[in-house]
């Protein structure tokens, strides 16, 4: 995968309903904040910096080292490390669902913007460290 270069206001002014749009603004500032970087689209997804994964099968690519899609149904929140890592602090969330690499949340306002944030940070520091000998990631920006 690799960035699009769409307007990220764009994709953001087209989600539906309004609570994704909103939710949208907010991880934007969110996600800006801890990573220090500038969001990009990659497809349907906003991503904040890069980085290159190689796992030990040979299976390689290029992906955003913290990410969320204002998908119609939830807000997906992508994780590198996945959501086992932060089971504790998702116990103190609020409302959402998870999958082995996401977090679905359908209204922002309703979870601990702080606890999300401790999550956040954590993903990054893990993908910035390299994300331990399964992953062999390298931050590219």
């Amino acid at each position: 995968m690799e960035p699009t270069g769409n307007d990220v206001a764009g994709l953001i002014a087209r989600s539906s309903p309004a609570t994704r749009r909103r939710d949208a603004e907010m991880l934007t500032a969110l996600m800006q904040d801890i990573s220090g970087r500038e969001p990009a689209t990659w497809g349907t997804i906003i991503g904040f910096g890069s980085c290159h994964y190689r796992y030990p099968t040979g299976t390689e690519g290029d992906t955003a080292l913290l990410a969320f899609s204002p998908r119609k149904a939830s807000t997906t929140i992508y994780l590198l490390d996945g959501t086992a890592a932060h089971a504790d602090a998702l116990a103190q969330l609020g409302p959402h669902t998870t999958a082995v690499s996401c977090v679905y949340i359908k209204d922002l306002e309703q979870v601990d913007l702080d606890v999300l944030r401790g999550i956040l940070e954590r993903s990054l520091a893990w993908v910035e460290s390299g994300g331990g000998p399964a992953m062999g990631l390298t931050v590219t920006d």
